[in-house]
């Protein structure tokens, strides 16, 4: 791990010092059009009253989502049915950032790499972004984003998981700017009744291999106590599904433009991630 530790891993030191785990959340752009998906992403960031997530994941809805489950599918394959481009996911970043809130996303590599990467870093930076996520990139595939992201500034947040060995983990920690990115359960993205049992021994593998290495636990949290669980551990609480499917159910009743069951789900998790004294 770098010992800078980025725009994106001081927003979980932030959160450490007040002795909580950080609140990340995603959402991806252009569901259920751009300008609600922005509005959607301001809106998670909290208001004057009621604390939002630390760190907002944008994400960039791909033609192929093989790791992702059938919440983020639906709403992405809708944001690419009316039109989202990759144009509107710096439009997200730079209106994330005009929050407060660090900004990082989530994307397949092709899209990057389509774009041209020295182009997709330079723009994404020019945006307020603090960095990506790339869940189908290792690093020893890596070099081109490597250079890309030390030329601009940019945070690499790669994905280790319980099947990862000790070699492994070691040669991603090294690798990443900012935080590793711990998914919780094999498989694909998705809330789940139960956080995964995996989830603290796999951190406390990254902690004892990489002791400096700043930690996210993503995939399956779907409320406060869930939260609270996860940030007892972790130095960052990411959370997707959950937050997509008030979206999913806003639409289907009518109003896609309405936030209020997403902002009831952010405080919740706010709340959750406050109960998580470490």
């Amino acid at each position: 791990m770098s010992a800078d530790a980025g725009i994106s891993g001081r927003a979980l030191l932030a959160a450490r010092e007040q002795g909580r785990a950080a609140l990340i959340g995603y959402l991806p752009v252009g569901y259920p059009d751009v300008p609600t998906s922005l509005d959607a992403m301001r809106a998670i960031c909290g208001e004057a009253d009621a604390p939002g997530v630390d760190m907002v994941e944008v994400g960039m809805p791909y033609s192929d989502p093989v790791l992702d489950g059938p919440v983020i599918q639906r709403a992405g394959t809708s944001a690419l049915a009316r039109g989202v481009r990759t144009r509107d996911l710096f439009a997200a970043v730079e209106a994330v950032a005009a929050t407060g809130a660090a900004a990082v996303s989530m994307t397949y590599w092709n899209i990057v790499d389509r774009y041209g990467v020295d182009a997709f870093a330079r723009d994404f930076a020019n945006a307020g972004g603090a960095g990506l996520i790339t869940p189908d990139l290792t690093p020893d595939e890596a070099d081109p984003w490597i250079a890309a992201s030390d030329a601009h500034g940019l945070d690499r947040i790669f994905l280790v998981a319980p099947s990862s060995t000790d070699a492994r983990i070691v040669s991603t920690t090294n690798a990443c700017r900012g935080w590793v990115y711990a998914t919780a359960v094999m498989g694909v993205t998705g809330a789940r009744t139960q956080t995964s049992s995996a989830a603290p021994g796999l951190v406390a593998r990254i902690r004892a291999l990489a002791p400096d290495t700043l930690v996210g636990v993503g995939l399956g949290v779907s409320n406060g106590d869930q939260a609270a669980e996860v940030g007892s551990f972790a130095d960052a609480v990411i959370v997707g599904s959950a937050l997509i499917k008030t979206m999913l159910a806003a639409e289907d009743a009518g109003t896609p433009k309405d936030l209020t069951g997403l902002r009831a789900v952010v405080r919740d998790l706010a709340d959750g991630v406050r109960r998580s004294r470490r």
